[in-house]
């Protein structure tokens, strides 16, 4: 999946974000819309992940949907 396809499908996919990242709330999963730079921003804002690792783990996760 690219980034045109995870913002169109934003509310099918939000419920697999929480399942593979728990430690998002709900309203963490509503601000970002399905914006690459908004998840990768809360899950280093969450997890305290580098951002260059929060990038990495994104792509392969969109890589695999």
């Amino acid at each position: 999946m690219n980034r045109d396809q995870m913002e169109g499908n934003w509310k099918q996919i939000k419920g697999k974000v929480r399942a593979k990242w728990g430690d998002l709330t709900d309203d963490d999963v509503a601000s970002i819309e399905g914006r690459r730079e908004a998840l990768v921003g809360k899950i280093q804002e969450r997890y305290g992940s580098a951002k260059a690792d929060a990038e990495k783990a994104v792509d392969r996760w969109l890589a695999d949907l």
